[in-house]
């Protein structure tokens, strides 16, 4: 329809409704446009529709004489972000189709991302079938909307295989990226990894939102298929691809693989060795901070994150933030945490504590190990969408400080938001009862486990459970329960049955679990250091020498004492028998006043 007045007006309003508006000036564009009688141009009107929500956008859309595609495209949009019925976005498609217009890419990417919002296997089929009949079937737009719906919403990989293998043009990452998020998501990881090749082979530059569908499905492999994946990735790389473009994106896989699998050295040195452009993704850093933080290495997770902080153009996401989390929980740095704390709640995105339940319950677990539950508790009252997750770990934290009453009280709130209690849960409650010595609820706890089909007890339960009967004196009650559970015992069974024994003074028994310890965990010197220490303690030398000299025959071990202390921002690792590398004169200077003081105090 040709506009009733001058086209300088109409770019002026039209340029007036781009970009985000305040509810109030919308309003006021919109009386001016209504007294211009501009409500009828198709390109106002199209902009208008894209501001409201769909029932005002509906309402404006029917009031075009003669609508075009946009207008259209418009309304169908705003239907298919709003979270509508993917029928409602169908309705509007039906009455474009009884006007003289035609469809184009953008109208089925719409209708198909309203399929994708409803998870609508029948939508996409729908779809589909008018995208055949208008010719839209070799258009890539088209196509990757299609192979996304199909793979990551319904589910029918099948058909976005189909999809797939029948485009003309597979230069687009977002279609390999579409399939690849699909067979993610049902768990096919070695069939991720296939295409992942196949598309860096390709020379199709993989996006951060493939590579994180490409990590996932590492984290998903059996160890013995992760070890067959690095094998492949690394073959690939040495033969095709040393100074390809994409090495970076093979390297990334590697660094989280041999992450996975321990290999922490091997890690670092693909990280160190990729290029400037594949540091550019923070992908690549949470990587091997993730490899670090969850092999034991805090302090290098930490080293690793200020690098990140100080020289990178990658800017940190949550993940990020979850990987550093841990390492302070690990070495206790209530310093960095807090920090961090402080800057996901005023730097990150608007209420991302309340809503992203997996950082809030890393900072209940680093404040839970740090010794401020009142903080953990803190994050935990303020999450909006409580999870079973976020609830186990509030339970633990109380169960770690000895508040397991508290633990108890919280567990029985758990029925006020619909959750239903998990493994993780009884594991927590057992171990709130056992560090705060609640045999008759902890028993309770463990009756209910035994009866419960859905979540029998499992091996870790029993540990905890019998450290809960050793502790409270009930030796022989705590042999009977290892004798009929269906597990056989491990090192923390024997272990926590061997402090029992110690504790309450039977020292005949100990020996003889602690036998049973060393024949379970050859390797470990827990057993030898805990007799080791009660004969000390009742100055039995001899005793003492012998442990020791059976240590050093059979080729075991003490793993020295590990702690860590942050000054001025920089973590300082020690360990037992060895001394600090810097600063360590002002620190036993330290030590020697402190000590001077607590004699000074007892006297």
């Amino acid at each position: 329809m040709i506009s009733p007045f001058p086209k300088t007006q109409c770019s002026n309003l039209s340029s007036l409704l781009q970009g985000r508006i305040p509810a109030t000036h919308l309003h006021q564009i919109h009386a001016r446009v209504i007294l211009l009688g501009a409500h009828h141009d198709n390109l106002i009107a199209t902009r208008l529709i894209g501001h409201y929500p769909p029932p005002q956008a509906l309402k404006l859309l029917r009031q075009l004489a003669e609508p075009n595609v946009f207008s259209f495209n418009a309304a169908i949009r705003v239907l298919s972000e709003s979270g509508s019925s993917s029928s409602d976005a169908f309705r509007v498609f039906i009455q474009l189709k009884r006007r003289p217009v035609n469809a184009n890419d953008f109208t089925y990417s719409f209708l198909l991302k309203a399929c994708f919002k409803e998870r609508s296997g029948i939508c996409a089929r729908q779809v589909h079938g008018e995208v055949v009949k208008t010719g839209f079937g070799s258009d890539g737009f088209v196509c990757n909307g299609l192979i996304l719906a199909y793979g990551k919403a319904v589910r029918d990989l099948s058909s976005a295989r189909k999809m797939f293998d029948e485009m003309p043009d597979k230069g687009f990452a977002s279609c390999w990226t579409g399939l690849i998020a699909g067979l993610a998501q049902a768990g096919m990881s070695s069939d991720v990894l296939e295409m992942f090749l196949a598309m860096v082979r390709e020379n199709v530059r993989p996006g951060d939102d493939t590579m994180v569908s490409v990590l996932s499905a590492c984290s998903n492999l059996k160890m013995d298929e992760a070890v067959k994946w690095v094998d492949a990735l690394e073959l690939e790389f040495d033969a095709d691809h040393s100074g390809c473009t994409f090495a970076a994106f093979i390297d990334l896989a590697l660094v989280y693989l041999h992450g996975r699998l321990g290999n922490v050295e091997r890690s670092r040195r693909r990280f160190d060795a990729m290029l400037p452009s594949g540091k550019r993704s923070v992908l690549a850093w949470n990587a091997i901070m993730g490899a670090y933080a969850h092999n034991g290495f805090p302090a290098e997770a930490l080293s690793v994150f200020r690098l990140l902080m100080k020289d990178s153009v990658a800017r940190p996401n949550h993940v990020t933030m979850v990987s550093v989390l841990s390492a302070c929980a690990q070495i206790g740095d209530l310093e960095l945490g807090r920090w961090v704390h402080c800057h996901v709640k005023y730097r990150g995105c608007k209420d991302v504590l309340q809503t992203n339940a997996i950082l809030a319950t890393a900072l209940i677990d680093m404040y839970s190990k740090c010794g401020r539950t009142e903080d953990a508790r803190q994050v935990f009252e303020e999450i909006s969408s409580k999870d079973i997750v976020s609830f186990n770990a509030m339970i633990m934290g109380l169960a770690m400080s000895g508040e397991g009453c508290e633990a108890l009280r919280l567990f029985s709130e758990m029925g006020v938001f619909g959750l239903a209690p998990n493994e993780g849960t009884y594991l927590g409650l057992l171990s709130a009862c056992s560090h705060s010595g609640l045999l008759s609820q902890g028993r309770r706890i463990f009756s209910d486990m035994r009866l419960n089909t859905a979540f029998p007890p499992k091996l870790e339960h029993y540990a905890c459970y019998i450290d809960l009967l050793a502790r409270t004196g009930l030796i022989e009650e705590a042999l009977e329960t290892i004798e009929s559970m269906p597990y056989k015992p491990n090192d923390f069974v024997w272990g926590a049955l061997l402090s029992g024994c110690l504790l309450h003074s039977k020292p005949d028994l100990a020996q003889d679990i602690s036998q049973r310890l060393v024949r379970a965990d050859p390797k470990s010197s827990a057993g030898y250091v805990m007799m080791s220490n009660a004969y000390a303690g009742e100055s039995r030398w001899g005793e003492v020498s012998g442990m020791r000299l059976r240590m050093k025959e059979k080729g075991v071990a003490k793993q020295p004492g590990r702690s860590w202390v942050s000054v001025d921002g920089v973590v300082h690792e020690f360990l037992a028998g060895l001394k600090a590398e810097d600063r360590i004169e002002e620190m036993c200077w330290a030590l020697d006043a402190l000590a001077k003081e607590m004699k000074a105090a007892a006297h």
